[in-house]
C-alpha cells in the first residue's frame, strides 16, 4: 500500500481542525507534525525532511516583501487614531450632502480615498462606522443601505493598492508586489464606480432610503467648504500620489514606500497637532497584533506546505486541478467557488496562506497569467469580508453601530454588496486586460 492517501488525508484534516474554531497558525502547524510522524511511521516520510523548516523561517522572517506590510498597516491605522480619516467623512459628507443619496456617495469616495491611502480594511470600517453611520441613521436613511454601504466601501481596502493582502498575495504567487498593486488599480476603482451606481438608482428608485442633508447639516464652521474640503484632501492625496507614484514609477520598492507612507502619516498627524501618545501607543499596539498574527499563520503554513508536499499532496492537488472538466474555466470556476465559499468561514489571511499555495503550481501550469490570476484572488477574498456569518467587516460595524442597528439589518445590507462583487469578479474575469492591459 502506498501513501497517497496521506496528503488528502492531512488537508482534510487541517481543514476540520480550522472549522472547529481552533486557531488557524497551531492548526496548520500541528497537523503538519502529527502528520510527519505518521508518514515516518508508515514509512512515507523522513525526519531530514523537516530540517528543512529551520531556513524557511528564517526564510519567512527575513522577506523583505513581507515587511511591507507592518508598514502599511501602521500607515493606515495612524491616520484612523489621529482623526484625519474623520476629518475626510465630514467634510466630503458636506461637500455631497445637496445630492439625494449624497452621504452614501460620499462614504463610498472617502473608502476608496481611505484604500488608497492606508490599505487596511478594519481602520475604514470602524471610523466610517463610527463617523457616517449615527448621521445617515439621523437624517433618514434606511439602516440596511447605511450599513451596506459602510461596510462595502471599506472593503475597497483589500483590492485598491496599497493592499495589505495584495502584499502577502504577491509573496505566496510569487509575483511583483508592483505589478500586482497596478493590476488591481482598474479593477478597484470600478468596484466602487458600482457601488456608487447602485446609490445612486436607490436614491432614484426610493428617495425615502436616501434623502439629501437639510442645509443646518452641512455646516463647516464658518469656512469656504471648497476651502475646507482642499485643506482637508489635499495632504492624504499628497501622500497617496507620494507612495503609490514611487511603486508604479519604480523609485522605490513596496517595502521602502510603505516606510515612507508611515512616516508621512505620522507627519501628517503632527501638522494637525494630533501625533499624541495615545495615538501613537495604539497604533503600535495594532500594528504589533496584526504583523504577529500574519508571522504566525505564515509560519503555520510554511511548516503545513513542507510537510504536504513531503506526502506528495501538492502534486495530488495540481493532478485533480489541471484534469477537471473544461479545462481552465473549470479551474477557475472551482478555485472561485473554493474561495468564495471559505470566505464565510474563514478570514481572507487563513484563505491566502492555505489556499494559494495549492493553486498556484496548478495556475502555472494551465498558463494563466499570475498577476491576473491575484488581483481576481483579491477581489474574492474581499467578499470574505461581507459574507455572513463570520465577515470581519460585519463585525467591524457591529462593534461601533448604534444599538438600533441589528445584526440582521447589517446582513442584509450587505447583500445587494456582495451581488455588485461578484459582478465585477465576472467583469474581471471576462476581461482581464483590466489587469493585463496596463503591465
Amino acid at each position: 500500500m502506498d501513501g497517497d492517501w496521506l496528503g488528502p488525508l492531512m488537508f482534510v484534516a487541517a481543514l476540520a481542525l480550522i472549522f472547529s474554531g481552533y486557531p488557524v497558525a497551531f492548526a496548520l502547524g500541528g497537523t503538519a507534525l502529527v502528520f510527519a510522524v505518521v508518514g515516518i511511521e508508515a514509512g512515507f516520510f523522513d525526519w531530514p525532511y523537516l530540517l528543512a523548516m529551520a531556513d524557511r523561517t528564517f526564510g519567512v522572517m527575513g522577506n523583505s516583501i513581507l515587511l511591507a506590510v507592518p508598514f502599511f498597516i501602521f500607515m493606515g491605522t495612524m491616520l484612523e487614531k489621529s482623526r484625519l480619516a474623520e476629518d475626510l467623512l465630514t467634510t466630503i459628507g458636506a461637500l455631497f450632502g445637496p445630492v439625494r443619496g449624497g452621504l452614501a456617495f460620499a462614504v463610498v469616495f472617502v473608502g476608496a480615498l481611505l484604500a488608497a491611502a492606508t490599505g487596511v480594511v478594519g481602520a475604514s470600517v470602524v471610523a466610517m462606522g463610527m463617523i457616517s453611520l449615527p448621521v445617515m441613521l439621523r437624517y433618514g436613511y434606511s439602516k440596511e443601505l447605511s450599513a451596506g454601504v459602510i461596510t462595502a466601501a471599506g472593503t475597497l481596502g483589500q483590492i485598491i493598492p496599497p493592499s495589505v493582502v495584495l502584499i502577502v498575495l504577491a509573496d505566496q504567487l510569487g509575483v511583483s508586489v508592483g505589478d500586482l498593486f497596478v493590476g488591481s488599480l482598474l479593477p478597484g476603482l470600478l468596484l466602487a464606480g458600482l457601488y456608487a451606481a447602485y446609490v445612486g438608482v436607490i436614491a432614484w428608485r426610493k428617495p425615502a432610503q436616501a434623502p439629501a442633508l437639510p442645509a443646518e447639516a452641512r455646516s463647516t464652521g464658518g469656512r469656504d467648504l471648497v476651502v475646507r474640503v482642499l485643506q482637508v484632501m489635499l495632504p492624504p492625496l499628497l501622500l497617496i500620489v507620494v507612495v503609490l507614484g514611487s511603486i508604479f514609477a519604480g523609485i522605490a520598492t513596496p517595502t521602502e514606500a510603505g516606510a515612507l507612507g508611515a512616516v508621512g502619516a505620522m507627519a501628517l498627524a503632527a501638522v494637525n497637532r494630533r501625533l499624541t501618545r495615545k495615538a501613537l501607543t495604539e497604533t503600535m499596539e495594532n500594528t504589533a497584533k496584526l504583523t504577529s498574527m500574519v508571522v504566525f499563520l505564515l509560519i503555520g503554513s510554511t511548516a503545513f506546505a513542507l510537510v504536504f508536499r513531503g506526502l506528495f499532496g501538492d502534486v495530488w492537488i495540481e493532478g485533480l486541478l489541471t484534469t477537471l472538466p473544461g479545462g481552465l474555466i473549470g479551474f477557475l470556476i472551482l478555485a472561485n467557488l473554493a474561495i468564495f465559499v471559505l470566505g464565510f468561514f474563514i478570514d481572507f489571511f487563513e484563505i491566502a496562506f492555505i489556499i494559494i499555495p495549492l493553486l498556484a503550481p496548478a495556475a502555472l501550469a494551465l498558463g494563466v497569467d499570475l498577476v491576473w490570476f491575484g488581483v481576481m484572488i483579491g477581489m474574492n477574498l474581499q467578499t470574505s469580508f461581507l459574507t455572513p456569518p463570520f465577515g470581519f467587516a460585519l463585525f467591524y460595524l457591529r462593534g461601533v453601530a448604534p444599538p438600533e442597528v441589528k445584526t440582521t439589518d447589517i446582513y442584509r445590507g450587505v447583500v445587494p454588496f456582495i451581488v455588485i462583487q461578484l459582478i465585477g469578479l465576472l467583469l474581471l474575469i471576462l476581461f482581464p486586460e483590466m489587469v493585463t492591459g496596463l503591465l
